[in-house]
């Protein structure tokens, strides 16, 4: 792919969506047959096919495979031998996955093309949301990104995140000047590597050009709420920056200091008044309209375990501000676009587009009838999986994906359901991922049961003026029987939840029980007829303890940048970090209902 031809703008983008849905079958044989031409003589592919480039070939003799089944190459790789293990191109990075969703990081090899293909994907966003909010030229996005200091394999190949590769890029630090992407936060606070100081910057930056910001977002939902939490820290601090026009001497990175001097070219005490009256009020509630009064919309990851926030960004934006999540992209590989921009968050679907990889499916159920009974691991027959163009409506699957840099028919792990296509290409609504359960017997509860769960029970809290901010998970089997835990951190009028305003504990109690009656049959069974299972328990945490977690985390290598809170937790580390912040606990007070 030619990265000259990927800057498509406007109508021009907008026309290659259409090609590219219109001859999606075309597309993805395309791009198999140039897979396997540019990478069939590696090691890997030669031990199936044997320099084969038939397609159906492939298809026959390619196994389906999980990372275990590609880890061994890419040590290998990473450790000096010849990227033509797995690959025709050099092996020019490895991409280090969140570790957040899976519990252990992952490699993923990554081409020096890669990076167009992503480049790709982002020209797509504005061509697509401009068409339902026009003006985005005119003013600034605010958009809070992140980088993590980088470390190295063995033999010397950078290993960083998907988001770190991209910023230090020149696809991004070389873009040309464009109105519609003119940032609030000059890149040199982007590229920070101490997250604290790009943090402070980048919310000062954004405080200073309030009147100018037509955008605001992050990547991930809990990191803007992230940055909204630093605020509320931090903001006399910032206005009194802002009052001198002089920068806090806690921040000491050059590059920081240099772009900020020149943001902070004079006092503004009537800017830092502003600022002031609006972070003084008694309640946050619509605050970012407040303090941004220009902003069009929210710009976040708010799928998959991202929905849990989407109360807490309607709290502080008093539900004025639409939820734009504008991509599906992962480290291995990035997928698809959202074609509907506004669309309520529970309603996102991506369209996948033909010429980022090639697809294919594991049918998971039928309509309407998701099949969660497998073993992860579990060899998949190679005639089970669906071509892109051959899924259908209302069906489940996991994705499965070839890439140019190695990567032949391994299994994401996500669930995706089909809810409707743009020409011939499906669009997916991504459901979850299929590793992360709780099950303590014969139970299986996944993210989304889970989700829909918590989303029932923290209704409850509401007639209280309480807000669930933040939540995971963990099976207790210390005793027996074991049973399922919630931490729960929340939010009561405006401000953390404190020792002296507890919530009535018969309230917290029904919410237990409320979470339960949402579990499906299994569970119900396990619990009132089998009594495998022990009553709910939620663990109400100190403020500022989902904070510290993730802090923790980013210590021992996650990205700040794309870290996601574990909805399971099974780090004794952070099990004992969210243990020593519990201030009370509720079980449910009776078995939930459950008809044979």
């Amino acid at each position: 792919m030619d990265g000259k031809n990927l800057g498509y703008k406007g109508e021009e983008a907008l026309k290659e969506i259409e090609r590219l849905t219109s001859k999606a079958d075309e597309v993805q044989e395309s791009i198999l047959k140039e897979i396997l031409t540019r990478n069939g003589e590696s090691e890997y592919l030669n031990k199936y096919i044997k320099g084969e480039k038939n397609i159906e070939e492939f298809k026959r003799l390619v196994p389906v495979i999980t990372y275990k089944g590609i880890l061994p190459y890419i040590q290998r790789i990473a450790n000096g031998e010849d990227s033509s293990l797995i690959t025709g191109h050099p092996i020019t990075e490895m991409l280090c996955s969140s570790g957040t969703s899976a519990g252990e990081p992952k490699m993923m090899p990554s081409i020096e093309e890669d990076l167009d293909r992503r480049t790709f994907l982002y020209n797509l966003i504005l061509p697509i949301i401009n068409q339902c909010v026009p003006g985005l030229d005119e003013g600034k996005a605010m958009f809070l990104y992140f980088v993590k200091a980088e470390m190295s394999t063995p033999c010397g190949l950078p290993a960083r995140t998907v988001l770190t590769s991209y910023y230090k890029s020149k696809h991004f630090k070389c873009r040309a000047l464009d109105p519609f992407n003119d940032f609030t936060s000059p890149d040199p606070l982007i590229l920070c590597n101490d997250s604290n100081q790009s943090m402070y910057c980048q919310v000062l930056a954004g405080l200073v050009r309030r009147h100018q910001v037509l955008r605001l977002g992050a990547v991930f939902a809990s990191a803007f709420l992230r940055a909204i939490s630093f605020l509320e820290r931090n903001w006399k601090h910032l206005c009194n920056d802002i009052r001198t026009g002089q920068l806090n001497p806690s921040i000491t990175d050059p590059e920081c200091r240099s772009c900020m001097y020149t943001i902070l070219s004079s006092p503004d005490p009537h800017l830092a008044d502003e600022i002031n009256d609006i972070c003084s009020r008694a309640s946050w509630k619509g605050i970012l309209c407040h303090l941004w009064p220009k902003a069009k919309y929210i710009e976040a990851v708010v799928t998959g375990s991202m929905a849990q926030y989407v109360p807490a960004l309607r709290y502080y934006s008093e539900g004025k501000l639409p939820l734009v999540c504008t991509m599906y992209a992962s480290s291995e590989c990035y997928f698809g676009v959202n074609m509907k921009p506004l669309c309520d968050p529970a309603d996102v679907a991506f369209s996948l587009l033909p010429n980022m990889g090639y697809f294919e499916f594991i049918p998971l159920g039928e309509k309407g009838t998701l099949l969660m009974d497998f073993d992860e691991e579990a060899e998949v027959p190679n005639d089970k999986l669906v071509d892109l163009v051959h899924v259908r409506l209302d069906c489940f699957y996991e994705l499965v994906i070839t890439t140019f840099a190695g990567l032949y028919r391994y299994r994401m792990g996500d669930v995706l359901q089909v809810v409707g296509f743009h020409n011939r290409a499906p669009q997916f609504r991504f459901i979850c991922r299929r590793n992360v359960v709780l099950s303590i017997d014969s139970d299986k509860t996944n993210e989304e049961d889970l989700h829909r769960s918590i989303t029932m029970a923290k209704k409850l809290l509401e007639p209280y003026d309480a807000l669930l901010v933040e939540y995971t998970s963990y099976a207790d089997t210390s005793s027996m029987p074991g049973h399922y835990v919630l931490f729960w951190e929340i939010l009561h009028h405006g401000s953390k939840v404190n020792s002296e305003v507890p919530l009535d504990p018969k309230v917290l109690q029904e919410c237990c029980i409320a979470a339960e009656e949402q579990l499906d049959y299994i569970y119900r069974r396990c619990r009132t007829n089998d009594k495998s299972i022990g009553p709910l328990e939620i663990r109400v945490v100190e403020p500022g303890t989902f904070e510290a977690l993730m802090d923790s985390c980013v210590s021992q290598g996650a990205s700040i940048n794309q870290y996601k809170t574990p909805r399971y937790i099974k780090s004794n580390t952070a099990l004992k970090l969210l243990n020593g912040n519990v201030k009370s606990s509720f079980f449910s007070p009776r078995d939930p209902k459950w008809i044979p």
